[in-house]
């Protein structure tokens, strides 16, 4: 009776260690699957796919969005096509993937996309994720109100009932979190959630860049940017993969060079400059990669 529980025993001792062993072995495999499922593609291999995924939005015009025909079109687009055609020879290689706000740090370290150009505010705390290239456009915060219901001071929206409109994952929601803890705020995933949130008087207004607020009250009667600038100033830049080493020192060096052409004023005028017109021309674009 004794050697028959010995031998139960060591028969479940040994099943217990190759359970274990079998676990181990499976959790290195997943971690194994997992670091190369985010690991980023070289420039040669770019070149060997003849395509590059590049993150845009698809509801922020005039910097990101699917028209009509359901083509890619606005700023953004028009200087990421440039890229592909530089990179892999023809425009049409640029692979588009729809990203919002929130999403557009996930798609780069989940390999989703190989270049995020979606309309993307440089931080501190995004630089931590992702690798940012150069600027091409600068700019700062803005709020847009009814015209009936104005609101001119950020106090104002410290008064009960007020609540703030920002999307989820943008640098508006990220700075009123921080720095006025004690304003509401209303959060959507898309920013055609938020415009139509403020047509509906959900809330009092919508703190975004004011590239986007200004553009939208141009189609929009009614609302105006009742803050045109707050905040400080900030900078767009296109973003890879952190560690993407390769394909940064690339998109730095092709921004240099698009700015000893003027190219990132030609995008302006073909995409932003019926929005804006010209007398913003110098306050939005940065030619070159370098803020003047």
């Amino acid at each position: 009776m004794g050697k028959g529980r010995k031998l139960v025993t060591g028969i479940i001792a040994a099943s217990m260690l190759l359970v274990g062993l079998t676990a181990c072995s499976n959790s290195d495999n997943n971690v194994g699957s997992n670091s190369s499922s985010s690991k980023f593609d070289s420039i040669e291999q770019l070149k060997k796919n003849d395509k590059i995924r590049i993150g845009v939005f698809a509801d922020k015009p005039p910097f990101g969005y699917v028209d009509s025909e359901g083509k890619n079109q606005g700023f953004d687009v028009y200087i990421a096509k440039r890229f592909a055609k530089d990179l892999l020879g023809d425009e049409s290689k640029a692979e588009f993937v729809l990203v919002d706000a929130a999403s557009r740090v996930a798609y780069l370290e989940s390999n989703k996309v190989d270049i995020i150009m979606a309309n993307f505010t440089v931080t501190d705390e995004r630089k931590e994720k992702v690798d940012f290239a150069s600027p091409y456009m600068k700019l700062s915060f803005g709020i847009v109100s009814p015209d009936s219901a104005p609101i001119t001071s950020i106090d104002q929206l410290k008064e009960k009932g007020q609540r703030l409109i920002v999307a989820k994952g943008t640098t508006a929601e990220t700075y009123f979190t921080k720095e006025y803890p004690d304003i509401e705020l209303l959060k959507f995933d898309q920013y055609t959630e938020i415009f139509s949130a403020l047509k509906d008087g959900r809330g009092a207004a919508i703190a975004n860049d004011n590239t986007e607020l200004i553009a939208w009250t141009k189609s929009n009667p009614g609302f105006t940017v009742s803050i045109p600038a707050f905040g400080g100033q900030d900078t767009i830049a296109p973003a890879v993969a952190k560690g993407n080493t390769e394909l940064l020192n690339w998109l730095n060096t092709e921004l240099e060079t698009l700015g000893k052409e003027q190219f990132i004023h030609e995008a302006y005028n073909a995409t932003l400059n019926e929005v804006y017109g010209e007398g913003y021309t110098d306050e939005l674009v940065v030619e070159g990669g370098k803020i003047e």
